[in-house]
């Protein structure tokens, strides 16, 4: 391949700003490739931008020379190497991140996603894809549509993608074969037909051969439809923007450089708004009117879906990040309960009930997921019976979040409608979530008033009350020292209550087993009971394994500030077994008894504890009175 014989207009302006003002009135189309493995997403990227005259020269220099050293043979260039920028990915020749490049024509601006083939890197595929207008989903013209494929199909359509391209490349391996690009192309429209998919614009091509890319290739003289360049510079997006109707925008941060100013600055997610239009502050509800819509360039009579402002409001309202300023006639939903669709994006499965950082747009509240209703198979679309969700696993179920939040279908705005799931002790992504609706149990439900108010209850009977939490393996002496801490409290005529493991499971928890997911639920159950005896001005004691720090930070944050007290019964695991009067941990060895902590099932120590008790150096008595010290004598005086 000889020198690349034109440069792109970037080189040759002598005028940036002139360079500039050329661009900045074309449309923008975000777009991905995708595909299974090996499929040359990469390469068909790098021959784009090359046939697009968006390669500097001290790019193709340095590509000529990575290509070499790769060992690309003859005048070939491997345009693959343009956005595998990764080491790692170079030397498998692989993509594992979520490469984005930007560059453009004379006829429109482009931001493209190169996102990874390997299943194992799924996820990297729905980041590139939350915020695309059209995918290119690339086949393999030798191996034809693959799982993967339909995977990344399905996964385009369910996040709200409406245009997709199906390239069918390395078509030169097959002899240019029309009898089989056809088949491969029947192929997918079936599979997209039966998604609901709309139907996708088939290219035959060769990214290394660049044919059909930019310019027609003589070698497929019955293939009538455009190069992919062309389909990329005329594809109509407008029209198709999944938003609502109705003016919404989240509120992303509250201006207040001064006392004489106060601005809600965010993106418009749908619909547009003018000076002098009635808005509702949501969840709150309270409405006001649109003062001044405030941009760098100066103030502005409108503004529409994708444009960043700041509004101003004729009155003072409380307004803060996360809430949704919308149209005051058609707000939109509000609600702590809803069903998604989700994508699981961690190696962790999913453990229903467990409480899980949400975050959608600029809001974030603690919620759970529940037992998905199923699970999609990608290749047959049937529902699935499961109890959790795997890596790349596709599912639909309900989740519960700790307090309402405003939302919107998915199909109806990907901005309102999307949300992500992050492990609240990793930080780490875990899943991706489209709203499908509202539950009507959360429309139907709603917090009845009470005079009688959990202060008044805590007057009432004198004291502070608090959740002594006791933690720690079976066998670690947890029930033994919280019934002794009680018998003390009551004689110092204080109110409370035991809840022990072993006895609330003959009762509210019976219908519970030991796997992960029940201990979940089985703590979350006693938070709650907890929590309403706490309500009622109550010291509640509870002696439980909780081996999960996730559950035993949940039940804290369902509590004030300060009430809950976690109470770690620190005792090895070799003392814990030698001490088995039950001979559990003797069945669990042999197998007779499954997930039982400590042997199969893991317990994660507390590690900041807010009492910890050494049973080694310490007996039951002597444990029990160091924790009523430090309760009544440091944090629970006497109302």
């Amino acid at each position: 391949m000889t020198r690349h014989a034109y440069r792109p207009d970037a080189l040759i302006a002598t005028d940036i700003d002139a360079y500039l003002a050329r661009h900045q009135e074309k449309s923008l189309l975000r777009f991905l490739t995708c595909g299974s493995v090996d499929d040359g997403k990469s390469t068909l990227i790098g021959r784009l931008l090359y046939d697009a005259r968006a390669i500097f020269d001290d790019q193709l220099s340095s590509l000529e020379a990575d290509s070499k050293r790769v060992g690309t043979q003859g005048a070939n260039i491997d345009f693959a190497l343009l956005v595998d920028g990764l080491a790692a990915e170079r030397e498998q020749g692989i993509t594992i991140d979520v490469a984005y490049r930007f560059f453009a024509t004379d006829r429109r601006k482009f931001i493209v996603a190169d996102t990874p083939g390997h299943e194992q890197y799924t996820r990297n595929m729905v980041t590139g894809a939350s915020t695309a207008d059209l995918a290119v989903i690339l086949v393999d013209a030798r191996k034809g549509v693959l799982t993967q494929t339909r995977r990344h199909g399905f996964l385009a359509h369910l996040l709200g993608i409406r245009h997709i391209v199906l390239a069918v490349n390395k078509m030169d391996l097959i002899g240019w074969d029309q009898s089989a690009y056809d088949a491969i192309v029947a192929d997918f429209a079936a599979f997209g037909t039966s998604i609901g998919m709309g139907q996708a614009v088939a290219i035959p091509i060769s990214g290394l051969g660049g044919d059909n890319i930019a310019s027609r290739s003589a070698n497929t003289p019955w293939h009538d439809g455009p190069t992919l360049l062309d389909h990329l510079e005329t594809v109509s997006i407008d029209s198709d923007d999944a938003s609502p109707a109705a003016f919404a925008m989240p509120v992303q941060w509250v201006n207040r450089p001064n006392l004489d100013f106060r601005g809600f600055a965010g993106t418009v997610a749908g619909g547009s708004v003018r000076p002098g239009d009635r808005v509702r502050i949501v969840p709150s509800g309270r409405t006001s009117h649109v003062a001044r819509i405030v941009t760098q360039g100066g103030d502005l009579d409108v503004a529409v879906a994708g444009q960043a402002v700041t509004l101003t409001l004729t009155d003072e309202v409380d307004c803060s990040r996360g809430d949704v300023i919308a149209a005051a006639d058609d707000p939109p939903v509000v609600a702590d309960q809803f069903a998604a669709t989700i994508v699981w994006m961690d190696e962790t499965p999913l453990l229903p009930g467990r409480g899980y950082w949400l975050k959608s747009g600029a809001t974030t509240v603690s919620a759970s997921v529940r037992a998905p209703e199923y699970a999609i198979d990608v290749n047959t679309l049937q529902h699935l019976s499961v109890k959790t969700l795997g890596l790349n696993d596709i599912g639909v179920a309900d989740v519960q979040a700790d307090r309402p939040i405003p939302f919107a279908p998915y199909a109806d705005s990907r901005v309102l409608g999307g949300f992500i799931l992050i492990d609240k002790l990793t930080n780490a992504t875990v899943a991706a979530g489209m709203i499908e609706h509202a539950l009507r149990r959360s429309q139907n439900v709603h917090w009845q008033a009470i005079e009688i108010t959990r202060e008044a209850h805590a007057a009432q009977k004198g004291q502070a009350p608090k959740l002594l939490w006791f933690t720690g393996l079976s066998g670690s002496g947890k029930s033994t020292i919280a019934n002794l801490v009680e018998k003390k409290l009551h004689a110092l005529g204080r109110h409370s209550f035991l809840l022990d493991g072993d006895n609330v499971r003959h009762g509210l928890n019976r219908d519970l087993g030991f796997s992960d997911a029940d201990r979940i639920e089985n703590i979350r159950r006693v938070g709650e009971v907890a929590r309403l005896m706490t309500d009622a001005g109550l010291i509640v004691l509870t002696a439980f394994i909780s081996p999960f720090r996730a559950e035993r930070e949940l039940v804290r944050a369902m509590l004030p500030e300060g009430e809950f007290v976690e109470v770690f019964i620190d005792t090895p695991l070799a003392v814990a077994e030698a001490r088995d009067e039950k001979g559990l941990y003797a069945k669990a060895r042999s197998g007779e008894i499954a997930n039982f902590t400590g042997i199969s099932s893991p317990y994660e120590p507390p590690e900041h504890p807010d009492i910890r008790i050494d049973t080694q150096r310490m007996s039951a008595e002597d444990a029990a009175e160091l924790i009523v010290d430090r309760i009544v004598g440091m944090w629970m005086p006497v109302i």
